[in-house]
Parts: structure tokens; sequence; C-alpha cells
């Protein structure tokens, strides 16, 4: 069987990949300390969890319109218009299957083959996959850890040609924890409008911000970056709902309706019963929030200081999100105490697992080998004992 093309230029997803041998390693009974995981540790609230419940009892199960249901996304409007003061109609949104299923549409609707997409780097490790799937063509652009993993408007301004349709930025982001301020933000949105290109703007960790951030949406600076700016956003990470899958998008109206036409041929409508829960979520009480950030917050600032304090290992304080992205480059060239060298961060992160029991996802899979991404989205106590094993790990590196 001659599979397709497309198939050889991507690469499984790392983040489940290194996920999913830690739990098979769990099963077996071994104490791993999962640092892969990029959803939260908490349940999702009971208020949202009873209104799927409410909604199965009621024979909520059948099709719904395959874009999401008016209700739904009227609750996606008014979150938009209440947070960041963005009108949109019904026919500017579609409701997909999580926010990676709402990108993948993006691209399979927007992009082509002789296009380029500008991708910042480090970067969420699906953006390349996605565009090459769509046939176009990712342009990394480098970013670094002393300008605290931003681009800068001369690196974005450089980097497009008449081949550019688009760029995605993710703010905060994943792996970094970088978040861009509304003054950066909106120097970026005057580079957009005056190359005239299109932003797909993903928010998924807007609401877990830190020390008195603002997020501010990039689509908020006027009609012209509004009309050029795609927003993608959805429930998995401020409402603890990944396996939900709801995602959506807010764009111009040809695009939601090319996106439609495409969801309608593959997935169709979004599962009915979470509908009713999405609703809720974006409708319901917030106040759940505060808590959670207050905990990311604690996690963040213990893991941050523990990784600076081990010898030759660097890592910047993030903004958001919950992600460290700490740069172990030093130890690279030295050698593990059965003979290994460490060559790169996928030697690194095999290296934690396989003698320390620590699963971490190596920088390479998101566009930088410096580093290793760590999540603190779990227990204080693990991560404790996480870290205490990674700096026991640098430590016996000769």
């Amino acid at each position: 069987m001659k599979l397709a093309r497309r198939v050889a230029n991507i690469q499984p997803s790392p983040t489940l990949a290194i996920t999913g041998k830690a739990k098979a390693m769990k099963a077996q009974g071994i104490d791993v300390v999962g640092f892969g995981a990029g959803e939260p540790d908490f349940d999702t609230p009971d208020h949202i969890k009873a209104v799927a419940k409410k909604a199965l009892d009621d024979g909520y199960t059948k099709y719904t319109p395959v874009p999401g249901t008016p209700e739904l996304k009227d609750a996606v409007i008014a979150k938009l218009k209440r947070d960041y003061g963005l009108e949109y109609a019904r026919e500017n949104i579609i409701v997909s299957v999580g926010a990676k299923h709402s990108i993948y549409n993006v691209a399979q609707a927007f992009f082509e083959e002789g296009d380029e997409v500008i991708i910042p780097a480090p970067y969420w490790v699906s953006y390349p996959d996605i565009v090459l799937l769509a046939g176009a063509t990712p342009v990394i652009v480098d970013t670094k850890e002393k300008s605290g993993f931003k681009l800068s408007i001369e690196q974005l301004d450089k980097a497009i040609t008449p081949r550019t349709k688009c760029v995605i930025l993710n703010s905060p982001s994943n792996p970094t924890g970088a978040a861009y301020t509304g003054e950066e933000l909106k120097a970026i949105a005057d580079v957009i409008v005056r190359r005239d290109v299109t932003v797909l703007s993903d928010d998924i960790y807007e609401k877990l911000v830190y020390d008195g951030f603002r997020f501010v949406s990039i689509a908020s600076f006027g009609e012209e970056i509004r009309k050029r700016t795609i927003v993608v956003n959805g429930l998995s990470k401020a409402y603890s709902m990944t396996g939900w899958r709801i995602g959506y998008v807010a764009a111009g109206k040809e695009l939601v309706a090319a996106m439609t036409n495409i969801q309608s041929q593959s997935t169709s409508n979004p599962v009915s019963f979470c509908d009713k829960a999405a609703v809720e979520a974006l409708n319901g009480p917030q106040d759940f929030l505060k808590g959670w950030v207050a905990e990311f917050d604690r996690r963040r600032r213990y893991i941050v200081d523990r990784l600076n304090k081990i010898p030759g290992v660097s890592c910047l304080l993030p903004q958001g999100a919950f992600y460290v992205f700490p740069n172990f480059s030093k130890a690279y060239g030295r050698k593990t105490p059965s003979g290994r060298e460490i060559k790169g961060s996928s030697d690194l992160a095999a290296y934690f697992l396989e003698e320390y029991k620590v699963a971490s996802v190596p920088g390479v899979a998101f566009g930088d080998d410096a580093c290793q991404r760590l999540s603190y989205a779990m227990s204080m106590n693990n991560i404790e004992k996480g870290i205490e094993r990674i700096e026991q790990a640098v430590k016996d590196l000769r």
C-alpha cells in the first residue's frame, strides 16, 4: 500500500508521545514524574459537568448544526465582546472539535501550495505540520532567550515576502510562557496591516497569566487589524476541558463559510452535549479561575527558582500558560554515568526518562534544541520530586 506523500512530511506529536510513554511506564508500576502533559490537573468545574449530565439525561445526543449551535455561537460572541470589545456576528463564528481542529480547518481553508506561513520559534509542535498538510511552507523565525522568546517587529518585517499568507502568534506561548504586552502587539499589528498579511492569533492560554499581566487581543487595535485577524480559542486550558474537544474561530464570514464546508465533510458538528457544557463554561461563573491561577503561580515561582539553582541551567519566569522552558545546553557534550554522550535535547529527555524516571519534552520539538519543556500543571509534591531528580541527573553527568 502506497501512502500519500503528505504523510511523509509530518511527525506524530512528541508531547503526546512522551505523555503516552510515561503513562505506559506508570502502568508497569514505575514511579515516573511526568512533566509532559499540556493540560491542567484541576477537574472540570462541577457547574459545567452538571449541564452536560443534564443534556445527556434530556436526550441531547443527536446531530447539531455543523459550525455550532446558535446558542453556543452567541456565547462565543458575548465572550469576545465582554472581554475585548470585539464585535462579531454568528456568520463570523465556527465551533470545532478543539482549538487544534480549529487551526487545522483554518489551514485547509486558507493555506495552499506556494503560500508561506511565518511561525516564531519556539512554537507549539503542531503548527509546522498543520501548515505542511495544507501544502504551504512554514517559515520559522527564531526568537531567543535574551529577548524573552518574543518576535521583534524587525524580525517580522524582514520575514514577510510576497508569498507570505499568514503569521501565527501564540500569546501566552506554549512552550515558553512568553506573552506580548499591548504595546508589543500594537507594533506587530501595525506591521501586519502595513504589509497586508493575516495573523492567526492562538489565544488558548489567555486566562492563565500572572503578576498582573493583562492579556490583550491583537484584533482589538482597530478595524484594519481585526479584519486581518483569525482569532482561535477554546475551552481546554481555561476550563480544564481538554477531553471535551471544544474550540472556536472568529474570523471573516468567507473563511468561516469555507471552514464550515470542510468540517461538514470531515467531523460534522462538535459533540452535542459538549455544546451545552461550553455555553455554561462561557456564560457561567468564572470565579474558580482566580484560585487556579494562584496555584499555578505558586508552582511557577517554585519551579523557576529551583531550576535556576541547578548549575548550568537557566530558566526565564513565564508570564502565562503553565510551562517553563529551561535551557540545558551547557549539559551537552557531557556523558551519562553509563557513558552515553548527551548531544542535544532529545538525548537529554531520554536520559531523564530512562535513568531518572522524569518525563520532559525535548526542546527540538518546539524549534529550540537548547531547552526542555516542563509543565507545572501537576501537584507541588510531584514538582518537588521531579526537580530533585533532574538536579541529580545533571549533577551525575561527567
